[in-house]
């Protein structure tokens, strides 16, 4: 244990972040330099507080089953090379997901049932940036090959998983992405400023060193078929992820300026790398309305800010949640509560709560606003308060609501994937699918869900692909069942 009275002793503190009237004027991360090591000056203090408990709670809330209490108290003691051999066991990227994931662990710290958490997100990214900085993330190379081929359909974090495990275990693995470049939503869908793509490029060197094959600008079903792969690999992960955003019927829906989220967010990364993107769409002067209040409307929020929007308005359509644990979400499970991003922090952004966009207004063809309506939840039904319709401006509309599920044509189409009743692919406890020698992970059999589950599911799947290959037993851990999910995840 770490320190035995540390958390009675120190409170949470987290890394500082850059002035909010400085990096609306870039792209680049939130914190100086990186979250790591912006962290690190307060790092052995918060790694204090953690309890060492019986009943680690945070292994249970984390679906990659960090062994957190130990590198805690590996950091507290200075011990930094073991912090990130233990790391590493459990998490191929924490350098992502300490960036990126919403920390289900802390929910579930034993610390925070009547006090703050330990920050076990920031004490893991500053393991993984430290580690970086000094050149101890070195290519793993397997010492024989098993003389199998592998294709991975999909580069996002379980396809990434998924080929570096099996890379590891031996296998010959190629990676197929239908865009231009790999890391799938980590590469266009994920802001700059939330995590600089030279963090996920240095990744992707060492799986390239380890000896993971990358084909980028290849789309299953157009510039090779699945009876080509089937054909050429031994086995085939399909990883294609949750795509197809979800929509709003609105009248007005087929105005100019109105867009989904993974439309305009890819666009802004592109263009902050220099690329050239003919008719952009951006928020430059514009009103914008961004419809839903998840991470994604968070990113498009931020991403509006710097383009230099005239005004942002971020719509949803639930109540405002309390900054207290709900009753019906009790400890340990993850809760519903009212936050605060970077990128909220960034603007004068209004932010509404309990309202409903009924129309969209149109002046030459061009979205000029957008009629609201308050309303009251009951039954899970919205219901329309009298008297409380309106019209906001908006030159731009964001629709940022999550995803129904991944594409039906394309590599799906190709294997004869089958869905399930709430749209994913069917998959048995095995993550196989109903074609011999495919097999599905991630948001595309799992359904929308967060980076640490894509990982853990890529590192689930490349244990039953490695078992079907050799046919024997897998030496490769398997951290989660494709047959549960998690309670409010």
């Amino acid at each position: 244990m770490a320190d035995p009275r540390g958390f009675m002793k120190v409170d949470r503190a987290v890394a500082e972040r850059r002035p909010a009237d400085e990096r609306r004027h870039d792209w680049r991360e939130v914190y100086p330099h990186t979250p790591g090591r912006a962290v690190l000056p307060i790092i052995g203090s918060q790694a204090s507080r953690c309890m060492d408990c019986g009943i680690p709670f945070c292994h249970n809330a984390c679906p990659l089953g960090n062994i957190i209490p130990e590198f805690n108290d590996l950091v507290y003691r200075g011990r930094w090379h073991e912090a990130t051999d233990t790391l590493l066991s459990t998490n191929n990227f924490p350098e992502f997901t300490g960036r990126l994931c919403p920390a289900p662990c802390e929910a579930a710290c034993v610390v925070g049932i009547n006090g703050e958490p330990v920050t076990i997100k920031n004490v893991e990214v500053a393991i993984a940036d430290k580690a970086r900085e000094e050149d101890r993330l070195t290519p793993f190379v397997a010492e024989r090959h098993s003389g199998s081929h592998v294709a991975i359909v999909g580069s996002g974090p379980a396809g990434l998983a998924a080929a570096q495990q099996l890379t590891r275990a031996g296998h010959a693995v190629v990676v197929f992405e239908r865009d231009d470049a790999i890391g799938g939503l980590l590469r266009y869908g994920i802001p700059e400023f939330k995590m600089e793509k030279a963090v996920l490029d240095r990744r992707l060197r060492q799986m390239e060193e380890e000896g993971t094959v990358f084909a980028p600008s290849t789309s299953i079903g157009t510039d090779v078929t699945g009876d080509e792969l089937l054909a050429t690999f031994d086995a085939v992960v399909l990883a294609t992820g949750s795509t197809v955003p979800r929509d709003l019927p609105l009248p007005g829906r087929d105005l100019a300026g109105v867009h989904q989220a993974m439309e305009f967010l890819p666009q802004a990364t592109r263009v902050a790398h220099g690329q050239d993107v003919p008719d952009q769409i951006t928020a430059a002067g514009k009103h914008v309305v961004v419809i839903g209040g998840g991470d994604t409307g968070s990113d498009c929020v931020g991403t509006s800010v710097r383009q230099g929007a005239a005004s942002v308005t971020q719509l949803e359509i639930l109540p405002m949640p309390s900054t207290q644990r709900p009753d019906h979400q009790p400890w340990p499970t993850f809760p519903t509560t009212f936050k605060i991003s970077t990128s909220h922090e960034e603007g004068d952004i209004d932010r509404q709560y309990a309202v409903s966009a009924s129309e969209l207004i149109g002046q030459d063809g061009r979205v000029s606003g957008v009629r609201l309506v308050d309303v009251t939840i009951a039954d899970g039904r919205p219901t329309p308060v009298p008297d409380t319709e309106r019209v906001i401006p908006a030159e731009l509309v964001l629709f940022a609501m999550g995803f129904t599920g991944p594409e039906r044509t394309g590599a799906a189409e190709q294997f004869g994937a089958e869905f399930d009743d709430r749209g994913n692919i069917v998959r048995g406890a095995d993550f196989a699918s109903s074609r011999r020698g495919v097999f599905v992970a991630g948001d595309c059999g799992r359904g929308q869900s967060l980076i640490v589950w894509a990982i853990a599911e890529g590192r689930s799947v490349a244990h039953e692909v490695d078992a079907y290959l050799r046919g024997e037993p897998s030496r490769l851990p398997r951290p989660v069942d494709p047959t549960t999910r998690p309670l409010v995840l």
